[in-house]
C-alpha cells in the first residue's frame, strides 16, 4: 500500500453539529468548561491546584519589559487594537516560573478550544478575553522569537540543552495546534506568526545542517503539528522540520546521549537499546511495538500518519499500521484507555491490562483519537474509526464530569475507594474526580477536542464522503456540478436509528461510504431501491457499505440494532479470567455501588440472565441503564483469616449497570467494569 492520503479531513468550516447528544457536550464546554479553565489558568479556582499558567507568561513579559529598559530600548508590544502598550494585567511583582516544564502548554490548548468554540459560535466577549491572553503570552516572546517561558525566567542561556526532559519543543507543537484553530476561527494572525517565529527559532537551532543540534522532541506533538502548519502556511520549511524530527528519531549514536551522557552503557558498547520510554530507542520505520509513555507514543505515531500521507511514504504508512494493531490487539482497555502502568504512565506487556491500577490516561486515549482519524485519512478502514467511537463514548466522556469542572486524569475499570486513600500502588487512582491538576493536561485536552468533535464526523475524497461516526451533523460538499447536502439525524449512543438526506443542486453521481459499527451483528439500511435504479451500486469492503448512484432529494434510514452484549477478554489477559462485561452499542457499562451496594466483588452475572434497558437519571444526564437478575455471594467469615473450603453460598441479586462515562458523578462510591459469571 502506498503511504498517500486517500481522503482528507472535513473541517469544521462546513460541518455543523445538530445532534442532541454532543450538541450538548459542546454547550458544557462552550458555556462551563473554557470560562473555568481561565479561570484556572489565571489561579481563581478555590480549593483547586494552582496552574500558574498565565502567571508563567505574565512574569517573562515583565522581565521582557524590564530588560528592554534596562538596555534603552523597549521593543512595543502591539495589542490587538493596534495600541503599543504593555497592558496592566502583564506587570507583575512575582518574576519566578512556577509549575511542571510544560506549563506553557496549558494555555495553547486552551486557546485551541477556543478557536473551535469561536468558528462554531462566534462570541465577542470570548474572542476579547482570548485576545487579551494572547497579547499577555506574546509578550513574553523573544526577538528572535523563542517562546517557553521555563527558560526566559531562568536561564534563557540553557535553551535547547534538554530536549529529552524540558518540553520546549512539546509546548511549540500545542502553541502551533493553538494559533492555527484560532486564526481559522478569526482569521487574526498574532498568535499564527507569534508560533511560525518560535518554529523558526527552532529551525535556526535544530536540524541536519553542520552546527545545528541533531535532536528531536522528548515528548512528541510537535510532528503533526509541524504538518498542520505546513498545511495553513504552505511553508516547506515547516512540513522539513517535523519530517527531520520524525526521521532523525532513534538513531545512533542517540541524541538523547549526548544530553545525558550518564545513561550511556559503556559496557554494551552503546549498542543497548535506550530511550524506549521515548520511543526513541529505534528508528521509526523499524518500530513494531507500542512501547512507553502512552501519551507521548500515539502523539509521534500521529505525526507519522500526517507524513506517510504528506510525502507517500510506504514503509512509514505500514510501520503506523504495525503499532496500531499492536495497541489495539493487545495493549487495549474494553474502554478504549491505553497505558495499563503508573509506572512512566506508560504501555506494559503484551495482555498485561490490570483494572484496579490501570493508569488509561485521558490524554492517552484523545492521542488515539488523533491516531485514528489520520489513519483513516490514509485507509478507509472501519476498525480506525470503531475504536475512534469507544474512546469518544467511554474514555473521553468519563474524563470529565457532567459538571463541565472536574476531571479525571486517570481511568480505572475498577475502584475501592479504601484502596485508593490507604494504598500507595493505587494513589494515582481517585475515586471522584478532581477540580484541577497541576500537571493539567487533560482537561483542556478535553476541551479542544470535544469543541471541534464535528470535524471526526467524515472524510472525503473528490466524488466519496465517508461516514465515520453517527451523530447529527449537517455539512455540505462541493461536486462538479454543484453542492450536496448530507444531514445526518442519529439516536447515538442510546440507540442505533439513523437517518441521512442526501440533497443536490443538481443530479450527480457520487459515493456515500457508511461505517457499519463493529458491534452490530446485523443492520437495515431502507430508501435505496436499488432494483429501480441500474446505476445504484452497493458494495461491503472495510467495514464500509458504498452507496454509489445519481443523488438527488434521497432519504436513507440505517437501523443499527444496539444489542446487550456480554464480553469476555483474551484468556491471556489475566485479571479478567471468569469475568464479563457489558457494552451496549458504543458504550461500555459499570456496576456501581450506589445502584448495587458495596462488596461488587461478591456479585455475580447469571449465566441465563435476561438483559433489561430503562432510563435513569445521573446529576443532570439521563442515560440507559442495563439491569439483569444475578447473584451476591454471601460473605464467608469464620472469625479467622483461612479456613477448610466450602462450596459457596449466593443470594438473588438484581444488578444494576450504568454507561462507563456516567461513573462517579453520585459521590464516592465503589465501581468496577468486569464481573464474575
Amino acid at each position: 500500500m502506498e503511504g498517500k492520503v486517500i481522503s482528507t479531513t472535513v473541517g469544521l468550516d462546513r460541518v455543523q453539529v445538530t445532534d442532541g447528544f454532543w450538541k450538548k457536550e459542546i454547550a458544557l464546554v462552550r458555556d462551563t468548561v473554557i470560562p473555568y479553565q481561565w479561570e484556572a489558568l489565571n489561579d481563581r479556582v478555590a480549593d483547586a491546584q494552582p496552574s500558574y499558567c498565565m502567571h508563567n507568561f505574565k512574569a517573562a513579559g515583565s522581565i521582557n519589559q524590564r530588560l528592554e529598559h534596562e538596555e534603552g530600548y523597549v521593543q512595543p508590544v502591539f495589542t490587538t487594537n493596534g495600541f503599543c502598550v504593555w497592558p496592566e494585567q502583564q506587570k507583575v511583582q512575582d518574576e519566578k516560573f512556577y509549575g511542571f516544564v510544560f506549563q506553557d502548554s496549558d494555555f495553547a490548548k486552551w486557546i485551541e478550544a477556543v478557536g473551535y468554540i469561536l468558528q462554531q459560535y462566534p462570541d465577542a466577549a470570548l474572542e476579547a478575553v482570548a485576545d487579551g491572553a494572547i497579547d499577555i503570552v506574546c509578550s513574553a516572546q523573544q526577538p528572535d522569537g523563542y517562546l517557553d517561558t521555563f527558560y526566559i525566567i531562568n536561564d534563557i542561556s540553557r535553551r535547547f540543552t534538554n530536549l529529552r526532559d524540558h518540553h520546549e519543543l512539546y509546548c511549540l507543537g500545542h502553541l502551533i495546534e493553538g494559533a492555527v484553530a484560532y486564526y481559522r476561527a478569526t482569521g487574526k494572525k498574532k498568535l499564527l506568526n507569534a508560533a511560525c517565529r518560535y518554529a523558526d527559532c527552532v529551525a535556526a537551532h535544530i536540524g541536519p545542517e553542520e552546527g545545528k543540534l541533531h535532536g528531536y522532541p522528548g515528548h512528541e506533538i510537535a510532528e503533526m503539528a509541524l504538518a498542520k502548519l505546513y498545511e495553513v502556511t504552505g511553508e516547506e520549511k515547516y512540513r522539513d522540520l517535523g519530517l527531520y524530527f520524525i526521521n532523525e528519531r532513534g538513531k545512533k549514536p542517540y541524541y538523547f546521549d549526548s544530553e545525558h551522557p550518564e545513561n550511556a552503557d559503556k559496557e554494551e558498547d552503546g549498542q543497548k537499546l535506550r530511550y524506549h520510554y521515548h520511543q526513541a530507542h529505534l528508528p521509526v520505520r523499524e518500530q513494531t511495538e507500542a512501547v512507553g509513555h502512552a501519551v507521548r507514543a500515539v502523539y509521534l505515531y500521529s505525526g507519522m500518519a500526517d507524513f506517510a500521507g504528506l510525502i507517500a511514504d510506504e514503509a512509514l504508512k505500514d510501520t503506523c499500521g504495525r503499532l496500531w494493531d499492536d495497541i489495539v490487539q493487545r495493549k487495549l482497555y474494553i474502554t478504549g484507555g491505553i497505558g495499563a502502568t503508573h509506572l512512566g504512565e506508560a504501555f506494559s506487556f503484551a495482555y498485561d491490562l490490570p483494572n484496579d491500577t490501570a493508569y488509561a490516561e485521558t490524554c492517552a486515549s484523545i492521542g488515539m483519537i488523533f491516531f485514528a482519524q489520520r489513519m483513516l485519512k490514509l485507509c478507509p478502514d472501519s476498525k480506525y474509526a470503531d475504536i475512534m467511537e469507544r474512546e469518544l463514548y467511554n474514555i473521553v466522556l468519563g474524563g470529565m464530569g457532567l459538571d463541565g469542572t472536574s476531571f479525571f486524569y486517570v481511568n480505572p475499570l475498577e475502584v475501592v475507594p479504601e484502596a485508593c486513600h490507604n494504598d500507595s500502588r493505587k494513589e494515582h487512582v481517585k475515586p471522584v474526580r478532581q477540580k484541577w491538576f497541576g500537571c493539567a493536561c487533560c482537561p483542556p485536552n478535553l476541551a479542544r477536542l470535544i469543541s471541534s468533535i464535528g470535524s471526526y464526523v467524515f472524510t472525503e475524497t473528490d466524488d466519496t464522503i465517508f461516514v465515520h461516526l453517527y451523530m447529527g451533523t449537517h455539512m455540505e460538499k462541493q461536486l462538479k456540478s454543484g453542492t450536496a447536502r448530507i444531514d445526518i439525524q442519529s439516536g447515538f449512543p442510546w440507540n442505533g436509528n439513523v437517518t441521512i438526506q442526501v440533497a443536490c443542486d443538481v443530479q450527480e453521481t457520487f459515493t456515500l461510504a457508511l461505517r457499519i459499527p463493529d458491534w452490530c451483528r446485523q443492520y437495515q439500511l431502507t430508501g435505496i431501491d436499488s432494483a429501480a435504479s441500474s446505476s445504484c451500486q452497493q458494495e461491503e469492503k472495510g467495514g464500509y457499505l458504498y452507496i454509489t448512484k445519481v443523488w438527488h432529494s434521497d432519504t436513507l434510514q440505517i437501523e443499527f440494532p444496539m444489542d446487550i452484549q456480554v464480553i469476555e477478554a483474551d484468556s491471556r489477559v489475566r485479571e479478567t479470567i471468569g469475568k464479563v462485561a457489558v457494552q451496549r452499542g458504543p458504550l461500555v457499562y459499570c456496576l456501581e455501588e450506589a445502584d448495587n451496594g458495596k462488596d461488587l466483588h461478591l456479585l455475580k452475572i447469571d449465566e441465563d440472565a435476561v438483559f433489561e434497558t430503562h432510563r435513569m437519571q445521573i446529576a443532570t444526564e439521563s442515560v440507559v441503564a442495563v439491569k439483569a437478575q444475578g447473584w451476591r455471594q454471601q460473605a464467608a467469615s469464620k472469625n479467622q483469616l483461612y479456613f477448610a473450603h466450602e462450596r459457596a453460598r449466593y443470594e438473588r441479586a438484581t444488578l444494576t449497570w450504568i454507561p462507563y462515562y456516567a461513573w462517579a458523578n453520585r459521590g464516592e462510591g465503589e465501581m468496577q467494569v468486569w464481573t464474575r459469571c
